[in-house]
Formats: C-alpha cells, structure tokens, sequence
C-alpha cells in the first residue's frame, strides 16, 4: 500500500501533523502512519554551496579573485543537519512513497526550504502543497481537503531562488571584496547596507537641523481657552515675531466674541488589522520591543500555543471566508479582561466593510488574528502574553462599533483677528472600550480639545487675558527599531515597494547590531564608527534604498510569471561586477578607532571595544581570528534605587550588578536579596538568563564562520 510523505519546516508543526493524521509509530526524524509519513526540515537542510566548492582557490579570501560569478550555483547539504537531511532523502526514495505533500511554511522561504531538499535528494515524485494560515487542528484538516498542486507554486519558488542567489553574489563579493581590501570584518548587502544608510540619514537631518523660534498667541477668559490663527497659513504659530507684536497690541483691552459655532458628528473606525510590520513597530512604541523579540514571541504563539495565526504575512485584510469563523475566534480569545466585550460580542451579527475584509488584499495570507484553539493565558510567558494582547485587542476592535464624538469649533474675533477653540463629547465609545491608551492624533496644532460649557453665538467676554506663546521647532527623533520597520516598508513616497520583506526585517536589523553597524542607547538606534566608515567606501548605488526596492518588486514579478529569474540573475551578476571594481578602485582609509591596549589571547593582536546589542565586548580587530569576549550585560535585574535595568560585569566570584544611578551589588548578594523577598527561583532565573546571554553573545559572525574554513 502506497503512502504519501509530509514534509514540514518544524519538528513542532511536523508533530501537530502527525497528531491530525493520526501517525503514531514514532522513529528517528519521522512519524509514520497507515497512510501517511510526516518527517521535517530543521529550518533548512540544505543551502547554496559555499565559493570553495566551484574552485579551491576561494578558500583563501583574495580581492584579485573577485568576482567569483560560478554558474549554475550548487546546492549542498548544511553540516549540523546532515543527520535529519539524510533520514529525510531516505524517506523520499523510499518504495512506498508516491507522492509528497510540502507543508513547510506557507510563503517564499518555505517554499525554498522544501525546494532545495527535494532538488538535492533528486526526487522525481509528484508533489502537492499544503497551504496554511494557522496549525490549529481544524486548520490542519481543512488544509489537507484542499491540498494544491506543486506546480502552482513553480514561480513562487523561481523568486525564492532569484533572491538567494541574488544574496549569494552580490552579499558574498562585496564581503570579501570590503573584508580583504581593508583586512577588518566589514560585511554589506543589497539590503542591509541601504536599511544603514538610512540610520546615516536620519542622523545627518538631525545634526544639520536648524531650530527656528515660532510664537503663538492665547487669549483666555475664565471658561475658555482660544488659540489665535493667522488668517493666510491656517496656522496657530508664527515664526514672524513682529506679526505677534502687532496682534498682541491690537487685541489689548478688547471684548472677544463669538462669531460661530459649529457641531460635526464624527464617526471614527477601529484601526486595520495587524500585518507583522505594524505589529512589530507597535510593541517596539509600546514595549520597547525589538522586531527579533516581537517575531520570536509570535512565533512561538503560532506553533506552539497555535492561539495566534500565521505570523510574516504583509496584509492587514481578511478574507470572507474568514467571516464564518469570527465568533469561535472570539471564544477562543474573550477571557480574561476581554472577557465583558467579548460576551457582548457573540450576541451581534458582523458588517465589516472594505477596510478589514477584502480577498484583493490577501495576498499569501491574511492579517494575523486568533485562531479558534485557546490556552490558559498563565502558560504563556511575559512577551508572549503582550503580543496575544495586542493582536486580541486590535482583533475585538474591528469587530465593535465605531467611536463615535461630537466634535464642536469654536470662532472668535478681536478686533477682526481670528481666534478659534475646540472641545470634543464623546457619543459612543465603540471601539475604543478595549484600549485605555489609544490616543487620537491632534490634527492641528497646539489647539486642544477642552470641555466647553453653555456658549452662544454672538456672546461676548470681556475679562480676557492675553498669553505669548514661543517655542522652537524640533529635530526628528533618532530612529527607534519600530520607526525603522516603517522607513524600510515605504523608504519614499514614490516606491510602492519596500526594501526587505516582513520575514527579514527583523534578521537585516538584528545584523546590522551583530555587525556593530549601529547601537542602541534607550530606544534609539545610532551609527557606530565602524558603521559610517563602511558608508563611505561601499558603492554609492549600494546605498540606496531605490535599488534595492527596484530588486524587490522584480522578485514580485517572478512570483507572478511576469519576468524570468534568470533575467534578473544576469542584471544582478552585472551588478555584481561593478561593485567589486569600485571597491577594489577606492581610495578612501578605514581605521579602527575603538582600539584598547588588551590583547587577544589567540593572535596578540589588540581588541576592539565595541557596544553589542546586549552589553559591551571585546573583540579581534583580525579578521582571521574572530575571538570575542563579552565584558558586560544589560539584564532584566532592577536596581532597588531606581528601579532601572542593571548591567552585570566581571568574571566568576567578582560578577556584580552596576546601575547608571550610581547602585552597585555582587551577584551573590542581589541572589540572597531576591531569595529573602520570595523569590524562591531567582538564583535560578537568573542564573538561566545568564546562560542564554552569553550563548547569544558568544555567537561567531557568518564572516568568522566563513573564516574557520580558511586554511591558512
């Protein structure tokens, strides 16, 4: 009897598969079943070939080697997995499997995971695709009554490839050709260099801005609180300080009346649904989250708590055939303090408009909302529960009425100056009664709602006091990761494409710290000087976010058959040549400006001081060596002055707490505090935490990787 093999991205999705399809006998990599056999990638198995493996001379980095441009590239097994891969190729070949169902994940780089295993095992079998937005039981069943052909995902594969071969040879050039001609870990990127750029951009505006003073002009009874415009701009400020000087003495000793009064109902809609972009810049605004922190929380909620759906989708519409679903959705997630709005919810019938259900906006999937499975909310971990809330909370929203406020203006004169005033009474909360914090936008500005009372048109005040206001104009704010997403989504109003896609965003940034490109100082992102020195001697065109946009809207056009892949690969190979010969042609110096007198235990060589994304680090100047060593570490751990997060620094018996406010206390003694309170695990905890940051800061870089292959 023939079986049919499934294989998935995750162990984890592989075995809520194998649970549905009632696949039981367990063996090494695989479940196994009547009908069916349900094995897994570990992320990926298989990868483009390393340079070295086209011809031996690559293994040494050499700039008069470049540009390495072999064609077709290879594909080849990735060492730490080879065990899976193997169990997986055998499984494939084996007799009584006719047929393979692809349930990686549902988007372009599942596709390649699944692609490239099969590619390289050879397989010839005929192929069906499994496409998901949840791993939900019921989502699992529905997904396997629908299976789809293979071949309709050719083109969406064809773009997976283009983009990781385009990776390959523009990626892998440029690093060497940087990393050799200046002998220091210097990588770029058709993505990560111009998303640099753009840090560089923001600081440029910001230490070039020129504050400019504005005036404004307030006149106040004892009620009400007017904000005089000027008639030509419509504006409440000035930056003409003689046009103040002379309104102000016009309105001196003169009644204000009121010329008009105006009431507008006003219906406000809840805000679209998540996508991850929006999701990401939301938790970073709100939490302080990283774009890795938000995904990795998601994730986890996607396959493991399966409560949420999938999570790198680019659309914030649903489809209709979600409608149906909406109050299990709801039962799903209405407990806890959504429990009230969610009871009041199962007792109505949903309209959605245009602007939340829409099948033209899903693209491969549709925004992310809660599946129809539950938990009990205290499995779920501190960032997990603060990513379901947000997603619950902006899901409920949508399905409630619109807030609804009777917006009242106010016009006023003195002495034939305009000055106006506005207050807000709110009709109908709506929406609104599942956020305590979601501000709306002052639309104009310095003129605030207040409370109004009993006014009529053509009343007058005579008790009026007149106010100068001044201020200065701002720069724009550093970039934070949330404000960064946005710049990568949309870099200019003219490209309707993006640099990145919402499944790397958040890798691009997390290199660009890993690299030591930019720090962050709070919230804030800032270039190091390692990274505006990398800005000025990779190709100008690199830089730009265009380019980058122009590739990524080609890559759209594979997807969807209209331009072949390898007409792109051949432009990109062109690319590719040129910027190896600008590298190679610059004249322009790097040097390592954050030397320190320590040497490095393996190559003598002094080490560099630089700020990781976790705490400060030691690490080789040499590029061959790749010796780090993490000094300190931002924790989680309050200080019990100010409560702020407090740095651990030295080694073994000497490890101690430091705090900005001046706060210092040995591990032990913060230990013996925390157990003293209650805290029975604290030792623990901490002790746990310490572990992963230093697997987190021990990491080597894809460069040190490379490099441990060198024979030297």
């Amino acid at each position: 009897m023939s079986k049919k093999l499934v294989l998935a991205e995750k162990p984890s999705v592989g075995r809520d598969i194998a649970h549905v399809l009632n696949c039981k006998e367990k063996h090494n990599g695989y479940f196994e079943g009547k009908n069916y056999v349900v094995t897994w990638a570990l992320g990926h198995l298989v990868t483009l070939a390393d340079p070295e493996t086209y011809d031996p001379k690559y293994q040494k980095w050499n700039l008069e080697d470049l540009p390495m441009l072999p064609a077709p590239l290879k594909l080849e097994v990735i060492r730490n997995t080879r065990k899976q891969y193997n169990a997986v190729k055998t499984l494939i070949h084996r007799n009584d499997i006719s047929e393979i169902i692809i349930a990686t994940d549902a988007g372009r780089e599942g596709e390649l995971v699944a692609r490239w295993i099969l590619e390289k095992a050879h397989c010839k079998k005929n192929s069906q695709r499994l496409w998901i937005s949840s791993v939900t039981d019921k989502a699992i069943k529905e997904g396997f009554n629908t299976l789809r052909p293979g071949k309709n995902y050719d083109r969406l594969y064809a773009s997976a490839l283009a983009r990781s071969e385009a990776d390959w040879y523009v990626g892998l050039n440029a690093t060497r050709a940087l990393t050799t001609k200046y002998n220091a870990q210097l990588s770029c990127g058709r993505v990560q260099t111009p998303t640099l750029a753009m840090v560089a951009e923001r600081e440029r505006d910001i230490q070039t801005f020129k504050s400019k003073t504005f005036f404004g002009l307030q006149a106040l009874t004892q009620n009400l609180h007017f904000v005089w415009v000027d008639p030509k701009s419509k504006s409440a400020r000035t930056f003409d300080q003689a046009t103040i000087d002379a309104v102000e003495e016009k309105c001196s000793d003169h009644k204000i009346k009121i010329d008009k009064i105006q009431k507008t109902l006003k219906k406000v809609p809840a805000p679209q649904l998540y996508d991850l972009t929006e999701l990401q810049r939301e938790a970073n605004r709100k939490y302080g989250f990283s774009a890795k922190q938000t995904l990795n929380a998601m994730q986890k909620l996607y396959e493991t708590h399966k409560i949420l759906t999938y999570p790198r989708t680019d659309s914030r519409y649903i489809s209709l055939d979600i409608v149906p679903t909406l109050k299990d959705r709801i039962k799903a997630c209405g407990s806890g303090e959504f429990g009230r709005v969610a009871g009041k919810l199962l007792k109505q019938e949903f309209r959605l408009g245009k602007n939340y259900v829409d099948d033209s906006k899903v693209t491969d999937h549709h925004a992310i909302i809660p599946t129809e499975h539950s938990v009990p909310l205290h499995i779920l971990s501190t960032d997990e529960r603060k990513i379901y809330d947000l997603v619950v909370q902006r899901f409920l929203a949508v399905l409630m009425p619109v807030y609804q406020f009777e917006q009242t203006s106010i016009e006023a004169s003195i002495h034939s100056e305009h000055f106006i005033a506005k207050g807000k009474r709110i009709v109908d909360l709506g929406w609104k009664a599942v956020y305590s914090d979601y501000d709306d936008a002052i639309s104009e500005e310095d003129i605030h709602d207040q409370t109004l009372p009993n006014i009529y048109e053509g009343q007058t005040f005579e008790s009026v006091h007149l106010r100068r206001t001044e201020g200065k104009t701002q720069p724009p704010k550093y970039h934070t990761e949330g404000t960064l997403l946005s710049a990568m989504e949309r870099p200019s109003k003219n490209m309707p494409y993006g640099i990145g896609t919402v499944a790397t965003r958040a890798d691009i940034i997390e290199k660009l710290h890993s690299s030591f490109l930019i720090e962050k100082k709070d919230q804030y992102l800032y270039m190091t000087s390692k990274g505006k020195q990398l800005l000025e001697i990779v190709p100008e065109d690199l830089k730009k976010p265009e380019l980058t946009a122009e590739w990524e809207e080609k890559l759209e056009k594979i997807a969807k058959g209209q331009l072949e892949k390898d007409t792109f690969i051949s432009e990109i190979k062109q690319y590719t040549q040129s910027t190896v010969a600008n590298i190679k042609n610059s004249s322009v110096k790097f040097k390592h400006d954050n030397l320190t007198r320590e040497k490095c235990p393996d190559c003598g060589k002094n080490l560099l001081l630089v700020n990781g994304k976790k705490g400060k680090l030691y690490v080789c100047q040499d590029r061959e060596c790749g010796y780090r060593r993490s000094l300190s570490i931002v924790t989680n751990a309050r200080c019990p002055v100010c409560h702020k997060k407090m740095e651990l620094r030295g080694e073994g018996e000497n490890k101690s707490f430091f705090c900005r406010c001046g706060h210092r206390e040995k591990l032990d003694a913060f230990n013996k505090r925390r157990k003293e309170a209650g805290n029975k695990g604290s030792a623990k905890d901490v002790k746990a935490y310490l572990d992963a940051q230093k697997k987190e800061n021990s990491f080597d870089s894809p460069l040190a990787e490379a490099l441990k292959k060198l024979k030297l």
